[in-house]
């Protein structure tokens, strides 16, 4: 059981800085994602509407195709979503934006919010492995010093074991903490995506409506 528990420290290191960089890589993806998916600001997002309102107005739907598909705009959730509700348009607008609302969470969100799992179940897990070294040195350390009276204890070996489980409580947390934040900031900045994107998608289901009637 001892050499078990020794052997936990090295494990115990390794597993909360693999925990650490897996949910620092899934933060900045996600920022990635969400950058690549929203425009970067509402100037931008205008032009492209734009852009499109004019398109609309000609009855060229195959230019706004082309235009949803060029390098600029085709990573964008706009675009995307433009895309499916011109490919529909011959449903009712009511129809037209469940079928919209549904796409967005299925195609758009879930990537997201699969990769946010992670960073949530590492912000669990972390604080979690520096208790089991906590744990794992308390239990060395309390064993050396049952055997005080038969071989004496060393101070050093005593306090070593003290503070690894200290310090691996500390990491734990150093390592809980600045995940919480990055995830509070991706949802932050998902949220605000999904404003833009809503607010946008009305605008031109709006001038859609228009259009069709008047066709």
């Amino acid at each position: 059981m001892e050499l078990i528990l020794s052997w936990a420290g090295p494990v115990i290191y390794v597993s909360m800085a693999l925990a650490a960089l897996f949910g620092v890589f899934c933060a900045v993806l996600l920022f990635r994602k969400i950058s690549q998916k929203r425009f970067s600001n509402a100037a931008r997002s205008a032009e492209f509407l734009d852009e499109v309102r004019d398109l609309l107005y000609q009855r060229d739907f195959d230019g706004i195709v082309e235009v949803c598909d060029s390098p600029p705009y085709w990573s964008k959730a706009l675009a995307q979503m433009i895309l499916v509700a011109l490919a529909h348009r011959d449903r009712g607008l009511s129809k037209l934006r469940v079928l919209l609302a549904e796409k967005y969470e299925r195609d758009v969100l879930a990537d997201l919010e699969y990769r946010f799992s992670w960073i949530g179940t590492i912000v669990k897990t972390a604080p979690m492995l520096g208790l089991l070294g906590t744990v794992s040195g308390m239990i060395l350390a309390f064993a050396k010093i049952a055997t005080a009276s038969e071989s004496g204890v060393n101070p050093a070996d005593l306090a070593s074991d003290i503070s690894f489980a200290l310090f691996t409580t500390a990491c734990g947390l150093m390592i809980a903490i600045p995940l919480t934040m990055l995830a509070a900031g991706v949802q932050i900045q998902k949220g605000k995506m999904t404003d833009a994107v809503q607010e946008n998608l009305s605008e031109f289901l709006h001038d859609l409506e228009k259009v069709m009637a008047e066709g």
